[in-house]
């Protein structure tokens, strides 16, 4: 994907040429390797900033809510499935953006690549096509990039933008044959009980940092739920039950909406694999309601509208 590069930053040079846009979001190579950083440029002499590569994992539609300038954004399959959720949900308007559509092969897990490499530390990372070479202080190493894909690109079967103004490239394949929801049905086969030791096993670890919620597109209320203290809706402590609390709320916020994007599961200090809370929903939405979020602006989103024959078992 390093040919995107160019092609990107020739792009946003014009744009601004032109007088299209008055700010330009993208990606910029980050401080450590492996983490790249939205950046938003405002002028074409900063057009070099601008990179793409298979770390770009944060999702962009952060910096879209609510902004009223004429906007320049990358956008790759989820990135804009989340644009056109922001935009049928009215923080955004069509006509502000110019989306540059990125065809997506995949983001590289970071945390995969360091349990390879023994949590030694990595210094630097170079791309090869489809392979990929970390370095340290004392090894180098190459890796198959299929092989170390994050979890939900491994799943993932929008790849392509949705919508955008102009392509860099071609589309590439869309994976067909992948079981999407594979982990959610062995999830659903527990019994109650395991059930319940399955999620409070996997939250343990959380220490409450919100980084989760703040790196969601979706998570755009001007206060929190859990920052809302009249009335108090749930605890800031570290019991187990305001945290278990926190993700559900959390995930029901998500519900039809979520475009399984995994910034949530990128940024985690601590390894949590949050896109189990999300991932049911999004199959109950697809399977029940035939709706995945993100796709289309000719729909409002799943719980804006009701039809006579929408599915109510649960309904007692």
């Amino acid at each position: 994907m390093l040919e995107y590069v160019e092609k990107i930053r020739k792009t946003a040079g014009k744009l601004f040429e032109e007088d299209k846009v008055d700010v330009f979001i993208g990606y910029k190579k980050g401080s450590l390797p492996m983490m790249n950083q939205p950046v938003l440029i405002s002028n074409a002499d900063q057009v070099d900033l601008l990179h793409w590569d298979s770390n770009c994992g944060l999702n962009l539609c952060n910096y879209l809510t609510k902004r009223t300038d004429r906007i320049g954004i990358v956008a790759n399959g989820c990135n804009s499935r989340n644009i056109v959720t922001h935009i049928t949900e009215n923080q955004i308007s069509r006509d502000q953006l110019y989306i540059v559509g990125i065809p997506c092969k995949g983001m590289i897990d970071h945390r995969a690549v360091q349990r390879a490499v023994k949590q030694k530390e990595i210094l630097a990372i170079e791309e090869q096509g489809n392979t990929f070479t970390v370095k340290g202080k004392d090894f180098e190493d190459t890796f198959n990039k299929n092989d170390y894909l994050q979890r939900n690109c491994l799943v993932c079967t929008h790849r392509n933008p949705v919508i955008f103004d102009e392509m860099v490239a071609p589309p590439v394949e869309e994976q067909i044959e992948v079981d999407t929801y594979k982990d959610v049905k062995q999830i659903e086969g527990m019994d109650p009980e395991k059930k319940w030791n399955f999620f409070t096993r996997i939250i343990d670890k959380c220490i409450r940092c919100y980084a989760c919620r703040n790196a969601c597109p979706l998570c755009y209320c001007p206060t929190c739920f859990v920052d809302e203290s009249n009335p108090q809706w749930v605890g800031k402590s570290s019991d187990p039950i305001d945290t278990m609390t926190f993700h559900i709320l959390r995930a029901y916020h998500c519900a039809g909406r979520c475009t399984d994007c995994g910034a949530c599961e990128r940024v985690c200090p601590v390894g949590i694999p949050m896109r189990q809370f999300t991932k049911k929903l999004n199959k109950d939405a697809q399977e029940l309601f035939s709706w995945e979020a993100g796709l289309t602006l000719d729909q409002r989103p799943l719980l804006d509208v009701f039809q006579p024959d929408d599915y109510n078992d649960f309904i007692r």
